[in-house]
């Protein structure tokens, strides 16, 4: 699984939450342990996380093993900028890949099935944008090939990948399963949540 980066987008101020949303905690985990132990129960290597507002507290708070930081110093810019900063990461450190494989640090709900059936269709077809069916837009858990790279570096705002990947769509495929794919973005979402598992 040397060819894909994945990256974990987790930069954000978090100004719904009014707390670290990274740090919040799910049965003892905090949402981007949740993301990083998914995603590290399937890939072995090349699993980076970009962080930016509030990026000592969390590393100090967060199994750095097998994890590479980026920092993203525009994370104010929104999503893109960490988009856009792993990118140029990659390229300054001169590490190749077919494609990267974007995860938001907010979406605990989803399962790991669901992000290794992602996985198995980009190794059919590399050449496709390989993403996730909202019903009326598609958006992350995304895999975007290496030849989108350059025209990813133009996206700008908050909204990440989405506008490019719903702009392409004539080259986007999405896995027959689903998932919930659940953001967590204020305490009541976090809580709601978190009662589930208590009604479960």
């Amino acid at each position: 699984m040397k060819n894909i980066a994945i990256v974990i987008l987790a930069a954000g101020k978090s100004s719904r939450m009014n707390a670290i949303k990274q740090l919040e905690k799910i049965n003892n985990k905090t949402l981007l342990e949740i993301t990083l132990e998914k995603v590290k129960s399937i890939f072995s290597n090349n699993i980076f996380c970009v962080l930016g507002s509030n990026h000592d507290q969390i590393i100090n708070k967060t199994n750095s093993e097998d994890i590479e930081f980026i920092k993203n110093k525009h994370f104010e810019n929104g999503l893109s900028s960490s988009i856009i900063s792993s990118l140029n990461y990659f390229k300054n450190n001169k590490l190749y890949f077919d494609g990267i494989f974007i995860l938001l640090a907010d979406q605990p709900a989803i399962e790991t099935s669901y992000l290794e059936a992602m996985y198995h269709l980009f190794q059919e077809k590399k050449h496709l944008i390989i993403a996730s069916n909202y019903g009326n837009k598609l958006g992350a858990p995304v895999i975007i090939p290496k030849k989108h790279f350059s025209s990813l570096l133009l996206i700008e705002g908050d909204k990440g990948a989405q506008e490019f990947i719903n702009n392409k769509k004539n080259e986007v495929i999405y896995p027959i399963q689903t998932t919930n794919l659940l953001d967590i973005d204020t305490k009541e979402d976090l809580l709601i949540y978190q009662n589930s598992f208590l009604n479960s």
